[in-house]
C-alpha cells in the first residue's frame, strides 16, 4: 500500500508541478497582453492561416517582418482578414516575432465552401479549405433544404465572443461531391467568384446593339479593305485581338494590332461595368471559362468574329525588314476579319515554310487547312518580323521564362479527365505574343513619356519590380549545387545567367522544378499608377491594352488612352490606384482558382490509379513532407515525412533537402524517385504518395 501510495503521491506532485507550470505560462502570457498602453507597438497586416491552426501576419509595411501568431491569439480572424495585431515583446531564444490580432479591420472572404454535417439538432458545414479553421454553426433555420453530406455555400452572420466557432447561413446549396458541375462551383464560391450573372446586367447587354451608324464611321479609320485575321486556340469563343498585313513596298509593311472596343458598349457606372469591375478578369477553369463579360458582348458584339464589321482600338505600324518601327498610329477603328486561324493551322503554315525550330511535344491536332497565297504571305512576314522583335528583346534585357501549362483531355459527357499533357508555346503563339508585347509598350510611351512642358497623366500599367537580392542569392546557391552558375554582378549578368539558366535546363528532369523556384524569386507582376517599369519584359513603359474582353485593367486603359488623345485632363490617381489593386487582387484570386481546379482535376485523373507505381521527381521541400512530380502525368503529390519509418527525418531548408539523423540518408529537391499512389483526398484535393525503393 505504501508502495501504491507512493506512486499515487508521485503522480500527484507531477500534477501539481505541471499546474504550477501552466499556471507560470499563464501569468507570463497575461503579462504580455496586458503591456501598458504607452509601450505597446500595432501593426497591420493579412492573415495566411496554416493548416496546424497558427498563421503568419504579411505587414502592410513590406520592411518588416512577418509577425507569427499562436492558435490561442488568432482571436475570430480567419485566412486573408486585414487585421490589427499587437506586437508581443521579442524573446530572444525565438525565431520569429509574436503577436496577438486585437481587431479584424476588413472580412476577406464572403463565402466559405464545404460539406453539411449534422451533430443531434445541430447542423454545421465543414469547410473544404485548410486554411479554415474552424467549422460553421449553421441554425434550423439558415440550412435553405441542405441535406447531410451535400457540398454548400454559407456566409458568416455573427461569431459571438464566447464562440470558438461563427455561426452562418447556407447561401446556396451546390449538390453532391464529386460531380463535376458542384466542383467547379465550390472552387468559383471558395474563391468568392459569383456563380451566375446579375439579371439587371444581362438585360442590358441585350438591349444592345452591334449596327454601325455613320457617326461611328466618321470617328474611326476604316481598316475593312486591308487584310485582317485572328490567331487564337482551337477552342477559343470569344476574339479580342486582330492583326492586320498591308504591304507599303521598299521592304516595309503595315501591322495593324487590332482589340475588340469594348469601351463603346461597356459605358462606366452601368450595370454591366459594375459587375465587370467586381470580377476583374474572366476566370479560366479546367473545363469552362467564367466571363467577365455576359456572352452577348464577350462571344458576339464584341468578339473580332471573321467576316463581320467590327469596332476596334487600334495600335498600327509601319515596320521595315530588320523590325524597326518607323511610325506608330493609335486610335479608334473599324476592321473585317478575312480569316479566323487556330495556332495549329498558322503553325502549319509557319512549318510548311520552313521557319519552325520549336520542337512540338503536346498531342498532334491536324490543321483543316494551311490558307491561300494571301494567308500564307501574311502569316509568314509577320512571324519574320515578330521572331526580329522576340530576338531583340532577349538581346535588351528580357527574360525567357518557358510557360508551361497542364492541360487535361476531358471526357465529352463527364469531364473525367482522360489525358494529361504540358501545353508549350510554339511559333504561332510566339507571333501573336510579339505583336501584342509591341502594342502594349507603345501605347504605354503614348501616355508616359513626358513631352515638352507637359507633365504625364494618370495612367495604368503593368509594372514589374526588380527580385529581391536575398531570394536570387538563395536560387544562386540552389542551382549551384546543381551545377549551374548564375553572375548576380549586374543587371545584365543576371538577366543574361536567367535566360541561360532556362535553355540549359529545358527537357531535363528539374526543368519545371528550377522554373517554380525561378519564378517565386522574381516579384509578381500588378497593375499600377505608379510606373517603375517591367523588369521581366526590361520594358521601361508597359500596360495591357490587349485583352478587353477578359481583363478590366485594358477596359481601363481603353477609356484613358481615349479620353487623352482627345486632350482630355488627367484623371484622379488615387481613385485609379484604388481600381489598379482591386484588380491586381481580382487577378491573384482567378489564378488560385485556376491553380485550385487542376489541383482537383489531378486528383481526379489518380483516383482509380491508388496503388500503382509511377516515376517522379522531388519538386519540393518542406518539414511536413516531400512533394513529388510524377514523369508520365505531371501530377504533385506529397510523401509525408511521418510516413518514412526507416529513420526520423530533419529538414535541412539550407540545402533544399531532409536528413535522416540516424542513418543520414537524404532526400533532395530533384532527385529522380518511385512513389507509391498512397491516398486521395478529393475534398482537400491532395495527393499522399509513398516511396518504392
Amino acid at each position: 500500500m505504501k508502495k501504491k501510495r507512493g506512486k499515487r503521491g508521485e503522480r500527484e506532485a507531477r500534477r501539481q508541478s505541471s499546474r504550477q507550470r501552466q499556471s507560470a505560462r499563464a501569468k507570463r502570457e497575461n503579462r504580455r497582453r496586458h503591456i501598458p498602453e504607452s509601450l505597446r507597438s500595432y501593426i497591420t497586416g493579412t492573415v495566411d492561416m496554416k493548416s496546424t491552426g497558427k498563421a503568419y501576419i504579411l505587414p502592410d509595411n513590406k520592411d518588416l517582418e512577418d509577425v507569427l501568431i499562436m492558435p490561442n491569439n488568432l482571436g475570430h480572424a480567419l485566412h486573408g482578414d486585414h487585421v490589427r495585431v499587437l506586437i508581443f515583446p521579442q524573446r530572444s531564444h525565438l525565431r520569429h516575432i509574436e503577436g496577438q490580432i486585437t481587431e479584424v479591420l476588413k472580412r476577406n472572404k464572403q463565402n466559405i465552401v464545404g460539406t453539411v454535417e449534422f451533430s443531434g439538432k445541430y447542423a454545421y458545414l465543414v469547410p473544404d479549405s485548410q486554411n479554415m479553421p474552424v467549422s460553421v454553426i449553421l441554425p434550423p433555420d439558415s440550412l435553405r433544404g441542405a441535406k447531410e453530406g451535400q457540398k454548400a455555400v454559407a456566409r458568416i452572420v455573427s461569431w459571438p465572443p464566447h464562440l470558438n466557432s461563427p455561426i452562418g447561413e447556407i447561401t446556396a446549396v451546390l449538390g453532391e461531391p464529386g460531380d463535376n458541375n458542384v466542383e467547379m462551383q465550390s472552387i468559383l464560391a471558395e474563391f468568392d467568384f459569383p456563380l451566375e450573372y446579375p439579371k439587371e446586367a444581362l438585360k442590358q447587354a441585350q438591349k444592345l446593339s452591334g449596327e454601325i451608324s455613320p457617326k461611328d464611321l466618321k470617328e474611326r479609320r476604316d481598316f475593312r479593305s486591308i487584310y485582317t485575321c485572328t490567331i487564337d486556340p482551337a477552342d477559343a469563343k470569344d476574339f479580342d485581338d486582330a492583326l492586320s498585313y498591308r504591304p507599303l513596298g521598299d521592304g516595309k509593311v503595315e501591322i495593324g494590332v487590332h482589340i475588340a472596343d469594348v469601351s463603346h458598349f461597356v459605358k462606366p457606372g452601368t450595370p454591366i461595368d459594375r459587375e465587370a469591375y467586381e470580377r476583374g478578369t474572366s476566370v479560366y477553369l479546367v473545363d469552362r471559362t467564367i466571363p467577365m463579360l455576359p456572352e452577348r458582348l464577350c462571344n458576339d458584339l464584341c468578339s473580332l468574329n471573321p467576316d463581320q464589321d467590327r469596332f476596334c482600338f487600334s495600335a498600327v505600324f509601319e515596320i521595315d525588314e530588320q523590325a524597326k518601327v518607323l511610325d506608330c498610329w493609335i486610335g479608334k477603328g473599324i476592321i473585317h476579319s478575312n480569316r479566323r486561324f487556330t495556332y495549329e493551322e498558322a503553325q502549319s503554315i509557319i512549318e510548311d515554310a520552313g521557319l519552325a525550330q520549336s520542337e512540338d511535344k503536346t498531342p498532334k491536332t491536324k490543321a483543316k487547312k494551311t490558307g491561300n497565297k494571301q494567308d500564307i504571305e501574311a502569316v509568314c512576314t509577320m512571324f519574320k518580323l515578330s521572331k526580329i522583335l522576340r530576338d531583340k528583346r532577349f538581346k535588351t534585357g528580357s527574360i525567357n521564362f518557358h510557360s508551361q501549362e497542364v492541360r487535361f483531355k476531358l471526357d465529352p459527357e463527364t469531364a473525367k479527365p482522360l489525358g494529361v499533357y504540358i501545353k508549350e508555346s510554339k511559333e504561332s503563339n510566339h507571333l501573336v505574343e510579339e505583336f501584342m508585347l509591341l502594342a502594349n509598350r507603345y501605347v504605354a510611351e503614348r501616355v508616359g513619356k513626358v513631352r515638352g512642358k507637359n507633365t504625364a497623366k494618370t495612367f495604368v500599367y503593368r509594372i514589374h519590380d526588380e527580385p529581391n537580392p536575398e531570394k536570387v542569392s538563395a536560387l544562386s546557391l540552389f542551382v549551384g549545387k546543381l551545377g549551374y552558375k548564375m553572375n548576380l554582378k549586374s543587371r545584365s549578368g543576371l538577366v543574361k545567367s536567367f535566360n541561360s539558366l532556362l535553355d540549359d535546363i529545358r527537357g531535363k528532369a528539374e526543368q519545371n522544378m528550377i522554373e517554380s523556384i525561378a519564378i517565386r524569386t522574381m516579384a509578381k507582376a500588378c497593375y499600377s499608377t505608379q510606373n517603375i517599369g517591367h523588369y521581366g519584359l526590361a520594358f521601361p513603359f508597359y500596360t495591357h491594352f490587349t485583352s478587353p474582353i477578359r481583363r478590366y485593367p485594358d477596359l481601363m486603359v481603353h477609356r484613358l488612352l481615349e479620353r487623352y488623345l482627345q486632350g482630355g485632363s488627367s484623371v484622379d490617381q488615387d481613385e485609379y490606384e484604388e481600381y489598379c489593386q482591386h484588380s491586381s487582387d481580382m487577378e491573384k484570386r482567378a489564378a488560385e482558382a485556376e491553380r485550385a481546379s487542376v489541383k482537383y482535376k489531378q486528383a481526379e485523373f489518380l483516383l482509380d490509379k491508388v496503388g500503382q507505381i509511377f516515376s517522379g521527381v522531388i519538386s519540393g521541400v518542406s518539414k511536413w513532407g516531400l512533394y513529388v512530380c510524377l514523369d508520365e502525368n505531371y501530377c504533385e503529390g506529397m510523401v509525408p515525412l511521418r510516413s518514412l519509418n526507416d529513420d526520423r527525418y530533419e529538414l535541412d531548408e539550407d540545402n533544399y533537402r531532409v536528413v535522416g539523423i540516424h542513418t543520414g540518408h537524404t532526400y533532395k529537391l530533384g532527385q529522380p524517385v518511385r512513389i507509391r499512389v498512397a491516398e486521395i483526398d478529393m475534398n482537400r484535393k491532395q495527393l499522399t504518395f509513398s516511396f518504392v525503393r
